[in-house]
């Protein structure tokens, strides 16, 4: 695990060491260069030592000096590909160093040697003989990966800020991505703040060629839902059998590392089900696990989580996020954090990294369930929402949303008044919208207001309804997964535990999102993900071999955060002079005012709304680039 920059075109030791220095946390543990002035190509790395810690440093060329690397992630599969280059009659330098891999087998393969990887991975090879720049993301986006090409230079880095240190880069703000991150609560790829500079989408590789200077995109692997038609006697047991076979091998493979290892573990489903497999080839007692609880009633699931290390006998760590710790927090997140993203739970994420990275370097965690088994709460929702859609007139909908727009606001965990007003938001919609409306933190005249002008959802959502439409699979259920693997689970989920283990030069790894057990996920009918209403179906079949019932049957709660009471008081004592990127400081001002009063729960958007002014207030310090920000309130 590591963060990589990288340019070719115009430029100088000092920008490629300035870019290096902003991603240091990225990778503490060395620093490399390597510059061809003649040919302008110019590559960084900084690392954090996880595999082969005596000779895995980058750059890493081969013998001849041909293909050279930076690399950023893990190959899981490292040692039997290895074994087929030798045969094959490669000869490694390294004693068993996973980079090493990408080189011979861009050799052997050539840009068919993404298909073969089972990992995770941001990476750009250069190939000296053909004079190009390979760079590549891995099939769900779980190592970032940012690109421009201005004024004849192709400029890549692990984070956006690194990529803003580049003097070629201009940063100039789009209103069309900051209106996505509003309504999304992140930025889908591959959008970013700003015109001209993106992100590599997950699936993707890129070649930049150097004598023409041209960039060309392709992807590698989509996401597809190909469930079996056919349905014989037993298919479900062999369903769970082979579930739970390929997840432990998916966890074997990362528990092997050269520095020490732990897992997340909250007491939920997911997380309770990597810890005990890998308790299983840990051994009795040998297992590190982490969780933060919380001292607000409500949303600690501290109790849950200590009961399951109990049971595996884990050596298990806890701590707890509290006001106080929270407070201490935000300028260290805020001071790292590259691209805004709104997701409170970055709070108790990065907590979690850095209470764990104390004791260990490398954490599993249980990442990518709930997308690939319809784990979260608005799948058992997809039924109702159907029939309310077909059996409520518009006219009547409009009125029960006016009645459920005078509950009283409540302040707790998914309260009943803020899970019905998004319900009955995302159901002024039709279905290809539903899901990115309900997490939407603002109506659709809300959102006009917030921008001081019409929004068009259809162009703002273009990413949730591309997702939906490109589902083979005609059901809700199936549309949806489409939905949250793609999009959510992308820019959401990996984004926010890539940035809080970073921050803590923590490597954190995602057994559920091995391509073995996503294959197999593939292929399993929707409806035995979702069974009459519950949730994971298959894969709590499969778990009831090594897992509890009563934690198989635990009602779901997500590393939710007390931000809405945190807010109403005023108890973080956020900047009141923040910049943003071309909001309306009067709807702001006034969304404050109404949600301190009681008469909104609003708290998604101002949280939202505070670390994009944050994230964009640190670029500006980066770049003297013109910028489309104005003053605002903040909370």
């Amino acid at each position: 695990m590591c963060g990589i920059v990288g340019f070719v075109g115009a430029g100088t030791r000092q920008d490629l060491e300035r870019m290096s220095n902003e991603i240091i946390h990225r990778g503490p543990d060395g620093v490399g260069y390597w510059m061809d002035p003649a040919q302008g190509v110019y590559l960084g790395h900084r690392r954090l030592a996880i595999l082969d810690l005596a000779g895995g440093q980058q750059p890493m060329w081969t013998a001849d000096g041909a293909l050279g690397v930076v690399f950023n992630g893990e190959i899981y599969n490292y040692r039997e590909l290895r074994t087929e280059l030798e045969q094959a009659g490669h000869v490694f330098l390294t004693d068993h160093s996973d980079t090493e891999v990408l080189l011979h087998g861009y050799r052997e393969w050539g840009e068919a040697l993404t298909g073969r990887l089972n990992g995770m991975w941001a990476f750009a090879l250069y190939d000296r003989l053909q004079a190009r720049l390979f760079c590549s993301r891995d099939r769900f986006g779980k190592k970032p990966f940012y690109y421009t090409l201005q004024q004849g230079s192709f400029v890549f880095a692990s984070e956006l800020t690194a990529l803003l240190c580049h003097p070629a880069v201009t940063a100039t703000v789009s209103r069309a991505a900051i209106r996505k991150y509003i309504a999304y609560g992140y930025l889908p790829a591959p959008n970013t703040p700003y015109h001209a500079i993106h992100k590599l989408p997950a699936g993707c590789s890129l070649v930049f060629t150097l004598d023409s200077g041209s960039l060309h995109l392709s992807r590698y692997w989509s996401f597809v839902l190909e469930p079996a038609e056919a349905r014989p006697a037993g298919i479900e047991k062999q369903w769970q059998e082979e579930l739970l076979e390929r997840l432990n091998n998916a966890v074997a493979c990362r528990l092997v590392a050269d520095v020490p290892l732990g897992v997340f573990l909250s007491g939920g489903i997911d997380s309770s089900a990597v810890a005990a497999l890998a308790a299983r080839q840990s051994g009795a007692g040998q297992l590190q696990t982490f969780n933060i609880g919380f001292d607000v009633a409500g949303f600690d699931e501290s109790a849950h989580a200590r009961r399951v290390a109990t049971l595996l006998h884990t050596r298990h760590h806890e701590a707890t996020l509290s006001l106080d710790v929270a407070r201490s927090l935000l300028p260290a997140i805020t001071g790292k954090l590259d691209e805004p993203l709104a997701d409170s739970s970055l709070l108790p994420t990065s907590l979690l990294c850095q209470h764990a990275r104390r004791h260990v370097t490398v954490a599993l965690g249980g990442d990518g369930a709930d997308e690939l088994f319809a784990g979260y709460a608005p799948f058992r929702a997809l039924r109702w929402a159907n029939y309310y859609q077909k059996l409520v007139p518009g006219p009547l909908h409009e009125v029960i949303r006016l009645l459920a727009n005078r509950l009283p606001v409540g302040d707790g965990y998914m309260s009943l008044d803020f899970k019905l007003k998004r319900m009955l938001q995302g159901l002024s919609h039709p279905p290809r919208l539903w899901h990115p409306s309900w997490m939407c933190p603002l109506d659709d005249a809300a959102l006009a207001e917030c921008f001081m002008e019409p929004v068009d959802l259809e162009e703002v959502f273009s990413e949730a309804i591309a997702a939906w439409e490109r589902c083979s699979q005609h059901n809700l259920v199936d549309r949806s997964l489409q939905f949250f693997t793609d999009i959510y689970l992308q820019d959401d989920i990996l984004a926010k535990v890539d940035r809080a283990s970073m921050m803590h030069s923590l490597e954190v790894r995602s057994p559920f999102l091995d391509i073995n057990v996503v294959d197999l996920a593939r292929k399993i009918p929707s409806e035995y993900k979702l069974r009459h209403g519950e949730t994971k179906y298959i894969l709590k079949k499969a778990l009831a071999q090594i897992l509890p019932q009563d934690i198989l049957h635990r009602p779901k709660q997500g590393f939710a955060v007390p931000i809405a009471r945190w807010l109403r008081d005023d108890a973080l004592q956020l900047d009141r002079s923040s910049a943003s990127a071309g909001l309306n400081g009067a709807f702001i001002a006034r969304t404050i005012a109404d949600y301190r009063q009681h008469n909104s729960n609003r708290h998604h958007f101002l949280w939202g709304q505070w670390t994009l002014a944050q994230v964009m207030h640190r670029h500006a310090a980066l770049t003297s680039a013109p910028s489309t920000a104005e003053t605002m309130p903040a909370l």
